[in-house]
């Protein structure tokens, strides 16, 4: 079996997480999202840290020199050598094109979804303090099952924000679909199935290809 080299593609909400998630259990792979690393390198000190620490605490973007230095580095570690999953990277053709320069992508997958379910998906989340969180086409209390207190909706949750956020995908990121199909290396899977069938349905373009 090849390395097995992933990247995951989808809108806000099409559900990467949840899938990236289970596909790492199953075929043993580290889960790489750049808000983790992020965060890492910010908690250990390390050089590339401390600079995304100072553009964070002024309340701007990390630059892509930072990120693809951080990714770069993530993925020369041992855990890395029989493969793992991107998950947030590339946002960019810009990011994509250096990550070229230092690995060879075997697959990007694509989560689709419609953008009127994103919406409804993501608003429709509501969370709890104490981290459990609920969606409202199938919890109709507004306190948490757990421990009792009241929900709340995350204000990136808010319709208009999630808006907002799928027209930054659209711009910078959904470019990426077609960069890698000209690469030859897109699998497009229906992200608005059960998450079961998306899952099977990863699963099988992961075997019938690797």
């Amino acid at each position: 079996m090849d390395k097995l080299s992933m990247i995951f593609l989808g809108a806000p909400g099409a559900g990467k997480g949840t899938q990236a998630t289970k596909i790492c259990e199953k075929y043993n792979l580290p889960h790489i999202s750049t808000g983790d690393i992020l965060r890492a390198n910010i908690k250990a000190g390390t050089p590339l840290g401390l600079q995304a620490k100072a553009i964070i605490d002024k309340g701007q973007l990390v630059s892509d020199e930072i990120v693809i230095g951080l990714i770069k580095d993530r993925l020369q570690e041992d855990d890395c050598k029989n493969g793992y999953l991107l998950d947030g990277f590339p946002r960019t053709i810009e990011q994509a094109k250096a990550l070229d320069s230092f690995e060879k992508i075997k697959m990007a997958i694509n989560i689709a979804v419609n953008e009127d379910e994103v919406v409804d998906r993501i608003a429709g989340r509501r969370m709890c303090v104490c981290g459990e969180s609920y969606h409202i086409s199938t919890y109709s209390s507004d306190t948490c099952a757990k421990c009792g207190q009241k929900l709340y909706q995350r204000e990136d949750d808010k319709p208009q924000t999630v808006k907002s956020r799928l027209e930054v995908y659209n711009k910078q990121t959904a470019p990426l679909i077609e960069y890698y199909s000209n690469k030859g290396i897109l699998y497009t899977v229906d992200g608005s199935q059960d998450i079961k069938d998306v899952y099977n349905s990863i699963v099988k373009v992961i075997d019938d290809n690797n």
